[in-house]
């Protein structure tokens, strides 16, 4: 270990707060505003039911994120796959007695909280495929019995979220585990049979899917053959989307939101109810703000001297990236509708924590930046 990271890793508590980025922390912030303003408009302008909440629910996963960024990043190479046995223990759970609603088993309710453990799993993951890929160089990725445990590592859970049924989550997961192979060198042409052998087994996989599943597909291809149905929800979105033009209608003026016309636009259609009322200066302006956060998670990931460091904030950006790309090409009518969150934009508690859990464990890698961490993490190299 060099000098300064031995300084870094002896310095007490309070002295670490100041390698915190807070240019980070500012945008995380600036997000979560957004969405504050969104959801009070959604009722229209009142904090309750929804507004109120996710202060709160911010200001909790504020402190988690805190908490989780001041732990030595070693700490948390060694707690990985702990992390990942008790997301996978939740989600065994949750298939059994988990709480049923709008159709899908995804919950365990605490009685003053919703837990949805699909969502945890996507930090965990990305921690378990990090800590894996790290002890391997890129000659040892190249053998295909290298990459058995890691293709249980997300098989498993995406098995499991797919039973509740949760078709949404499960292709998240599944995009993020593949994301990570690549990033971890996997080699291209690996991807190709696995892309070529899903595209031959999607006759057998249409066959297993829900009816209401089936339908969302064909309403995407098509959304005009039911618009008081199955297209309804998607209809109405391009209809408020594309009504905002370029600067909106104004806030709290949005018609199709506040009229109830649009469906779910406290969660999965937030980001067209801010179409509506701030156009697409607006959106654009949402957009640009995850725009830096990504780019802080690159810088952060390019400093970053230890391989695990590098693939864990990678992953969880790529894991907000997945949310906010299937979201917003959701709303739009670009890929049918899955149900996922817009991150720390859309009302919802268990998918706040973990995105803020995420952005802990990016901020631990950044100030643990000069850490160096042998291969089998089992000690530093100076």
């Amino acid at each position: 270990m060099t000098s300064v990271a031995m300084r870094e890793h002896r310095a007490p508590m309070a002295q670490k707060v100041r390698y915190l980025n807070w240019g980070l922390l500012l945008v995380v912030t600036l997000i979560a505003c957004a969405g504050f303003l969104m959801l009070y408009s959604a009722a229209n302008g009142s904090f309750e039911p929804w507004a109120g909440k996710q202060m709160i629910r911010f200001a909790v996963g504020f402190v988690v994120l805190i908490a989780v960024a001041m732990v030595d990043l070693r700490t948390w190479l060694g707690l990985a796959y702990v992390v990942y046995a008790a997301s996978f223990a939740l989600l065994v759970y949750v298939d059994v007695a988990g709480e049923i609603g709008m159709g899908a088993q995804r919950w365990i309710d605490l009685g003053f909280f919703q837990v949805q453990p699909s969502e945890i799993m996507k930090v965990a993951l990305v921690l378990a495929l990090a800590r894996y890929f790290h002890r391997l160089d890129f000659q040892r990725i190249g053998g295909p019995h290298r990459l058995i445990v890691p293709l249980l590592l997300v098989l498993a859970p995406v098995g499991l979220v797919l039973v509740q049924p949760d078709l949404g989550t499960g292709g998240s997961l599944m995009l993020l585990g593949g994301a990570i192979f690549f990033l971890a060198g996997v080699r291209w042409w690996k991807f190709v049979v696995v892309l070529a052998a899903a595209a031959a087994a999607l006759p057998v996989a249409w066959d297993h899917l829900r009816d209401y599943q089936k339908d969302r597909i064909l309403t995407f291809l098509n959304p005009e053959t039911d618009p008081l149905g199955a297209g309804y929800h998607i209809l109405q979105s391009k209809i408020a989307f594309g009504s905002g033009g370029l600067f909106g209608k104004g806030y709290l003026e949005g018609t199709q939101s506040h009229l109830n016309f649009l469906p779910e636009r406290q969660t999965d259609f937030i980001f067209t109810m801010l179409a509506e009322e701030f156009g697409l200066v607006g959106c654009v302006a949402l957009l640009a703000l995850y725009g830096l956060l990504f780019l802080y998670g690159y810088v952060i990931a390019l400093r970053c001297r230890n391989q695990f460091g590098r693939i864990l904030v990678l992953g969880l950006c790529l894991n907000l990236f997945i949310y906010m790309f299937i979201n917003a090409a959701m709303v739009m009518g670009l890929i049918p509708v899955v149900g996922v969150p817009m991150p720390l934009v859309s009302y919802g508690g268990t998918a706040m924590i973990t995105v803020l859990m995420g952005f802990g464990l990016i901020m631990a890698v950044d100030v643990n930046e000069r850490l160096k961490i042998g291969r089998l993490g089992q000690g530093d190299e100076g």
